[in-house]
């Protein structure tokens, strides 16, 4: 596990964004894996600025999306659809048919989570694995003590999630407390996991993810088993590790030996 400490979160969502136009750069054609929530928001707008650009292109890429509310209907401003529509898809020139969110309104989503698997299969697999955490510790909406080995599925939201996802919605408004998210193992199955994390309120999460030992009580503890994956975060969310220095040196070392091009 790669962990890199940055000063702020517009230094942690340009280092992500940079590992994505790298993948590009190298395979035009790649399948992503995206997050959504407040901590990508910066990331998806600096992908936005540098199509813009003329820096980057999406033509080729498929997308899979790592969970949706049960119950709500892609165009509803809450859902992660609308989501992914408004602040990246409709700015930039990706086939919108290539991207795959779970379809919340789904009469039978057991089988809807089913499909959703055989697709990401299909198209060969996820090359980046976008995430971001909870403060309990869950990546997508894969709560603590879910199956570290778990498939994409409906999955109940915990009390403190639904908490935590309240402020979206209106007080007179229906919000969701089950959700279709992709399982830990489909999350392990990604060639590549970039992790951002940004605040004083993910830094027990981090501490957890990054220090602790890898059990079903801490889900995103499971990207310790990961061969390539990198855990982006800022001195806020890395406040609570033993030892940040540490990977402060080894990410400056490493930065040194790219310049070099020895990796």
């Amino acid at each position: 596990m790669k962990v890199v400490i940055l000063p702020n979160d517009q230094l942690v969502a340009h280092y992500g964004a940079n590992i994505i136009k790298r993948q590009l750069a190298d395979e035009p054609r790649s399948v992503l894996g995206l997050a959504t929530g407040s901590t990508p928001l910066m990331l998806y707008q600096l992908l936005v600025e540098q199509y813009q650009l003329g820096e980057l292109s999406f033509r080729g890429v498929t997308t899979f999306n790592l969970d949706e509310y049960l119950g709500l209907s892609g165009d509803h401003p809450q859902s992660y659809r609308y989501f992914m529509d408004r602040n990246l898809f409709d700015h930039i020139d990706i086939d919108t048919a290539k991207t795959f969110v779970p379809d919340g309104a789904m009469a039978r989503p057991q089988a809807a989570a089913q499909e959703y698997e055989h697709n990401i299969k299909v198209s060969g697999g996820i090359d980046v694995q976008l995430l971001g955490i909870g403060v309990n510790g869950h990546i997508g909406f894969n709560e603590p003590w879910s199956s570290l080995g778990s498939r994409t599925r409906v999955k109940t939201l915990t009390a403190r999630t639904i908490a935590d996802n309240a402020r979206f919605f209106a007080d007179d408004e229906y919000q969701p407390h089950l959700s279709i998210t992709m399982g830990i193992g489909t999350i392990l199955e990604a060639k590549n996991i970039v992790l951002l994390a940004t605040g004083k309120s993910k830094a027990t999460a981090v501490k957890n993810t990054v220090e602790g030992p890898i059990t079903a009580g801490c889900p995103a503890s499971s990207l310790q088993l990961h061969p390539s994956t990198t855990v982006i975060v800022d001195e806020a969310a890395a406040s609570a590790l033993d030892d940040p220095e540490f990977f402060k040196h080894i990410e400056r070392e490493n930065q040194m030996l790219l310049a070099r091009n020895d990796l």
